[in-house]
């Protein structure tokens, strides 16, 4: 330790240098002596009760910190688990709102599906009705017209037969050759329409075409046969639209039967 040195007047301070300095260099530099005093002093020193007392206050703090620290980030661990799981059930509620607006969707694009079939099943009948009807109608028309024409085509053929008896007559021939050639004709045309005459004249009788008016007794012909032809009859494609009125005969031998169509 540094001994101060009370300096007493201005005398004293006007020391020899050489004194000083060997009086600072003792004041300032302790001895070995000093120096082992110190050390003894210090480890005989006991510790000082307060200073635990505050290096367990110092711990328990910082364990209080600490703790204080890790509960805070468990609680808020805690929150943004709480926030993720609402956000996963939204989502999941989204996707289970979609996944139904899917699904009805689906359920009514099939519906219209459905619809639409039906709807071109409906359409595909009734166009196939009305081209029937058409047709159908347009048959009628043009079998109403025949129909009506049948009768002067009769008279045509009655007139031509009745005027071929008489052959003296140049002219009258020539006009009954004119006639017979509009008659032709005619039946031309109608058979573009699919007209056709029904002349069954020793033909078997067909009760479907033909219509009996008489009947005639030939031993020489098969029973049931046309025998004569009063009026003819005419189909229209494969319809009949007016029989052919005959005479049937009887009395002779059966009518062997046709052979069957072979089958392809």
């Amino acid at each position: 330790m540094k001994v101060p040195i009370e300096v007493e007047d201005e005398k004293n301070k006007a020391v020899e240098p050489e004194e000083t300095e060997s009086v600072e260099t003792t004041s300032a530099e302790p001895t070995e002596a000093e120096d082992g005093v110190d050390a003894e002093a210090a480890a005989v020193e006991p510790e000082d009760p307060g200073d635990k007392d505050e290096e367990a206050e110092e711990r328990a703090r910082v364990e209080a910190a600490i703790r204080a620290g890790e509960e805070a980030a468990e609680r808020e661990l805690a929150a943004d688990a709480g926030k993720l799981r609402e956000e996963r059930d939204e989502l999941q509620k989204k996707l289970s709102d979609v996944e139904d607006q899917i699904e009805a969707a689906k359920k009514e694009a099939s519906e219209a599906t459905d619809r639409m079939l039906r709807l071109q099943a409906d359409w595909e009948n009734y166009r196939r009705r009305t081209a029937a009807e058409r047709l159908a109608e347009k048959e009628r028309a043009a079998e109403g017209l025949v129909t009506n024409l049948l009768p002067v085509i009769d008279d045509i053929e009655r007139a031509i037969e009745h005027a071929g008896a008489t052959e003296d007559n140049d002219q009258l021939k020539q006009f009954v050759d004119g006639v017979s050639a509009v008659h032709a004709k005619m039946l031309s045309v109608l058979s573009k329409e699919g007209v056709e005459p029904i002349d069954p004249a020793g033909k078997a009788f067909d009760p479907l075409a033909h219509q009996a008016v008489g009947r005639v007794e030939d031993k020489d012909a098969f029973d049931e046969t046309v025998a004569q032809v009063y009026q003819k009859g005419y189909k229209m494609g494969e319809k009949v639209i007016r029989t052919a009125m005959v005479t049937v005969t009887y009395g002779g031998p059966k009518r062997p039967a046709e052979p069957e169509p072979e089958e392809e």
